[in-house]
Parts: structure tokens; C-alpha cells; sequence
């Protein structure tokens, strides 16, 4: 268990609900007191998942060895940045991976769905204090211009009906990058609503005000890094 999940998210997402919810007695007491688990407690691990309605899968390591997740990863590794926010970050795909790479960037977790973020913030409540979540939509720029060195949208651009208001707010609240994935191929996914291509992302981003793009398709992915500014 410990190789295939990264028990140290797990453990702070069991924290976070528990204390939420009020349920702290049902965790292992070294769980609670942030200690090593033994075998023992390791055990009890799924059903205190059961017990909390959560979902020990939502933890599984092997998100990062994903070709676009390994692309995006490399750029930020190159960029360095000081704080990030990532739209849309579902369960974590992209996120939980970045913690562990990335120990001590401050994130900013944005989703529309109340249930993701719900699992930001338990793990922000149970010891993943970098980590802060908001229920956001953004289209409406829900921070100030500039607030964020790098903005990520990755599988994002495609759900959105008003792509190019949401390319508009990722540029403005960014200081140096914004980066994106998005399908290169259509696919079956009804919530997929754009096929947004080279040409079309080069067109939304130039009239959002970024010249310099940075593109490379990743295996059935389009990538981009977008730089702020001249």
C-alpha cells in the first residue's frame, strides 16, 4: 500500500474530513497525531476511507508517469514558480502529483463542482496548509490581475462554452506562464465541446495578449506554455 499510494495526502485527506465531519474517532491514533502508521493501522485505512465516504483510489500514485502530466511537470520544473493555481482540478490528477514534486509552491485549487473542492480543503484542514481551495468560476477572474506566477488549465478549455473570456482571465491573473493541455483529437466525451487546435489556442491567446506560445503534442495532447508580457 505504501508504494501505491501516497499515504501522506491520504492520511491528511482522513484528518481533514474527519475533523469536518466530527469523526475523529474512528482514524488510528498515529494517524491522527500526523505519526508513522504500522501495519496495523495501514489496514484500517480503507475503511476509515468507507466510513468517511471517501475514496482511498483518489490517492493511487502512478498520475505523474501520465505523458502530458510528465510534459507539464518538466516545464514547471524550468520555470520554478513561486505560487500556482490550478483551474479545474478535479481529483487531483495533476494536482497531488505537483505537491509531491513541488513541496514548497503555494497552490490555489479552483473547480466549480462542490464535492472537488471539498477535497482540497480537507486536505488543506488535515495538514496540506499550502494548499487552498475555492469554489470558482474562471470566466469570472476570481483573482486580481497578476496574483499568480503560473496558471495551469489543463483538460480544461475544452468544458468551457466562453473559451475565450476564460483565456482572457487565466492571462491577466498570471505574472509569467499560463499552461494548458487539451485533447488534439475529437473523442466521445460529450462534455468535450470545443477541439480547440494549434491555430485556435495561438488565436485566443494572441488577442488575450500573449505573442510568445510554446507548443508540443503529447501523445493524443496538445500542450501549451503561454508567456505573460513581451
Amino acid at each position: 500500500m505504501e508504494r501505491a499510494y501516497d499515504l501522506t495526502l491520504a492520511a491528511a485527506f482522513l484528518r481533514g474530513r474527519a475533523a469536518r465531519l466530527g469523526r475523529e474517532d474512528i482514524l488510528p491514533a498515529r494517524l491522527r497525531a500526523g505519526a508513522p502508521l504500522t501495519e496495523e493501522d495501514l489496514a484500517r485505512l480503507p475503511a476509515c476511507f468507507e466510513a468517511l465516504s471517501g475514496k482511498l483510489y483518489t490517492f493511487k500514485r502512478g498520475h505523474e508517469e501520465m505523458p502530458r502530466v510528465k510534459k507539464v511537470m518538466g516545464f514547471l520544473r524550468s520555470v520554478q514558480p513561486e505560487n500556482l493555481l490550478d483551474v479545474g482540478s478535479g481529483r487531483g490528477v495533476f494536482l497531488f502529483p505537483f505537491l509531491r514534486a513541488f513541496p514548497w509552491v503555494e497552490v490555489t485549487s479552483i473547480d466549480l463542482l462542490p464535492h472537488r473542492v471539498a477535497l482540497m480543503d480537507d486536505l488543506h484542514r488535515g495538514g496540506v496548509t499550502r494548499l487552498t481551495a475555492a469554489q470558482a468560476d474562471l470566466c469570472l477572474q476570481p483573482f486580481p490581475d497578476g496574483r499568480f506566477d503560473v496558471v495551469t488549465l489543463l483538460e480544461v478549455l475544452e468544458h468551457i462554452p466562453d473559451v475565450e473570456r476564460a483565456v482572457r482571465a487565466a492571462v491577466r491573473m498570471a505574472r509569467r506562464y499560463v499552461v494548458v493541455t487539451v485533447p488534439s483529437k475529437p473523442d466521445d466525451n460529450p462534455e468535450h465541446i470545443h477541439l480547440l487546435t494549434k491555430e485556435r489556442l495561438t488565436e485566443l491567446f494572441r488577442q488575450a495578449g500573449c505573442t510568445k506560445l510554446h507548443f508540443d503534442g503529447v501523445l493524443g495532447h496538445l500542450f501549451l506554455a503561454a508567456k505573460i508580457g513581451v
